[in-house]
């Protein structure tokens, strides 16, 4: 029998990503799915589009619907008040490539969890070396200076240019989105009907 998956593709960036990434791993135990945890980067898709920031900040009227609609999601999922950086949106490469790591490691969706509560619940950066330091640290995963070494290496690198180009010919142009089989869902509003596709 072929396990059940969902590729669950994520940008640390999107606050709607936040939201699936702490309710995907509850939400499909439950039905026996397995789910392959991708982070990846928007920034080379939205440059294709020609923005060169998120939607959000680049069309008005979306961005005031946008700011409480994030207020209301997190208070539905019971989620702490959420918080959005002056710095919008934040940096996610150097996460992306520790996540990479973690993933291969053991501890990718702990740290992405982590490094998410961080910027959306605690208000605190994410985009530079000591601020994932600090989430490195505190999940006493191994030595911090090698793993940020090792993120800067040319084969994660490669990793991180070679999941963009996997994501555009999927073609991915949002975050979150899930993917099963051939069937591309995008949204946290679309994550049960991803995992009804998958069952």
């Amino acid at each position: 029998m072929l396990m059940k998956e969902i590729s669950f593709w994520y940008e640390f960036a999107s606050p709607y990503a936040y939201f699936s990434m702490m309710r995907i791993g509850d939400l499909c135990k439950v039905k026996g799915i397995d789910v392959i945890y991708q982070p990846f980067l928007l920034g080379p898709i939205f440059k294709q589009q020609g923005w060169n920031t998120s939607p959000f900040l680049i069309y008005e009227t979306k961005g005031k619907n946008f700011f409480r609609d994030i207020e209301r999601e997190a208070e539905f999922y019971g989620l702490p008040p959420i918080t959005i950086l002056q710095e919008f949106p934040q940096s996610g490469l150097l996460a992306t490539r520790l996540t990479l790591i973690g993933l291969q490691k053991g501890w990718g969706v702990e740290f992405s969890k982590a490094v998410y509560k961080r910027q959306f619940q605690q208000g605190l950066p994410i985009g530079g070396e000591q601020d994932l330091s600090e989430v490195l640290q505190t999940m006493n995963v191994g030595p911090v200076e090698d793993l940020l070494a090792q993120a800067c290496s040319d084969e994660i690198k490669a990793q991180v240019w070679a999941i963009s180009e996997q994501a555009q010919a999927i073609g991915i142009f949002g975050a979150p989105s899930f993917v099963v089989g051939d069937e591309l869902f995008w949204g946290n509003d679309r994550l049960e009907r991803a995992i009804e596709c998958a069952v």
